[in-house]
């Protein structure tokens, strides 16, 4: 089965409505939009019967089903070794800061944490806290500002012998910068430091692969890859018990259970197995769901790159506005994430301008504080387009026409 646009288009309740002007919805980065299968599996869920684990009776049972479910598909999602790899959280940022307190439970005084300018500060903020509690020291890697990616000869070098964290985006959330993880991943294992990978940004453009990485965790948001509100935590099977979590007495001590803290978002979870076959779809209906995932996701990364290399093209007839980042639409460098900023305009007034006009983008820091600090940016932030594979040219024509004429005003 081929992938093209309109055909995904038709499966977005958002994108069928019956109005004169649709949405052009290029604020992906900070939430996607959802296919309907995702609502429908929610509303069936909840309109069944609803239950908590752990009881003998029907709906209970049904439950349980589902969450081992949601943990067999996320594990093909990430290619992780088994379902009990996988934890379940209420966000990224919450189960970032839970893993903080967990994991500097072993951080002696002097030890050293390494985090980055380019992440979110969500995966810096987190760690930060916890290392000011046990007085360990913290790093903090610096970005290439002529790529606006990171600047990974300078992380390297700041790994040593008391390493015990390094905590790293897999892709840029503002200017969508792919970093070259891997490479990080096997310097800090050779002086036994952890490596925590937020693939938020990531996740939505390119399929991962844990066990390739081998990284040690790995934390992604499924409203960011067109799901419901819920986080999802990769955790190695090497430390699935060895670090003891923060958690209520009675609770299981053991598999994921340990690190999930009170009752699972279960209709979340259903909206998480819709997601997946959603993205899964592209695929030989025949194959197994990691091979059809690998297949669809093959496809929309095509055509993202068509995009991108069209939105770079189209930056050429705009004499004001500068872009932070790769210029090139290569999917090895970059996610169809864009950074802007105008010489004239202020990114809110441009964000405004557009907005007034159904064209959905965001402007300001989005969290990322090391980048926009580095580049001299914070009072005002940047703007920031992102595009999904639910985009086509023909929505980035129509952008440019308002950026051209915002240009001109």
């Amino acid at each position: 089965m081929n992938f093209t646009p309109e055909a995904v288009r038709q499966q977005f309740p958002v994108f069928r409505q019956d109005a004169p002007l649709l949405p052009l919805c290029f604020d992906g980065p900070g939430g996607s939009q959802v296919p309907a299968v995702v609502g429908e599996q929610i509303a069936q869920y909840l309109s069944g019967g609803t239950a908590n684990v752990g009881g003998y009776y029907p709906t209970s049972v049904q439950t349980g089903q589902l969450v081992a479910q949601a943990r067999e598909v996320v594990q093909a999602f990430l290619h992780a070794p088994a379902p009990e790899n996988i934890v379940f959280g209420a966000n990224m940022t919450t189960l970032t800061f839970h893993m903080s307190r967990i994991l500097s439970r072993e951080w002696q005084r002097g030890d050293e944490v390494i985090v980055t300018e380019l992440d979110h500060y969500a995966n810096v903020s987190s760690w930060q806290q916890a290392a000011a509690d046990r007085g360990a020291v913290i790093h903090q890697a610096r970005i290439d500002e002529r790529q606006c990616s990171l600047d990974v000869d300078h992380l390297i070098a700041l790994i040593g012998e008391r390493t015990r964290l390094v905590a790293v985006t897999y892709a840029s959330n503002t200017t969508g910068s792919i970093v070259d993880v891997q490479r990080i991943i096997k310097a800090a294992h050779q002086v036994g430091a952890l490596v925590y990978v937020d693939a938020v940004h990531f996740a939505p453009h390119q399929l991962i692969d844990v066990q390739a990485l081998d990284c040690d965790f790995l934390v992604c948001s499924a409203y960011k890859f067109y799901g419901p509100h819920v986080g999802i935590l990769y955790i190695a099977p090497r430390w699935l018990t060895h670090f003891m979590p923060y958690k209520v007495a009675p609770a299981p001590n053991v598999g994921p259970g340990r690190y999930e803290t009170g009752t699972l978002n279960f209709e979340g979870l259903a909206g998480v197995i819709g997601t997946i076959e959603y993205l899964a779809q592209w695929g030989k209906a025949e194959a197994p769901l990691r091979m059809r995932l690998v297949e669809s996701f093959a496809q929309y990364q095509q055509h993202e790159q068509r995009l991108s290399a069209l939105f770079l093209a189209l930056m050429d007839t705009l004499s004001s506005v500068q872009l932070y980042g790769a210029s090139v639409a290569d999917s090895v460098v970059r996610t169809p994430t864009f950074a802007l900023n105008f010489t004239h305009q202020t990114p809110a007034f441009v964000a405004k301008a557009l907005g007034e006009q159904n064209i959905c983008v965001w402007h300001g820091h989005f969290y990322a504080l090391g980048v926009v600090r580095r580049l001299g940016l914070e009072n005002h932030g940047v703007l920031r387009i992102g595009l999904m594979h639910y985009n086509t040219e023909a929505e980035i024509h129509r952008l440019f026409e308002h950026l051209q004429r915002l240009e001109k005003s």
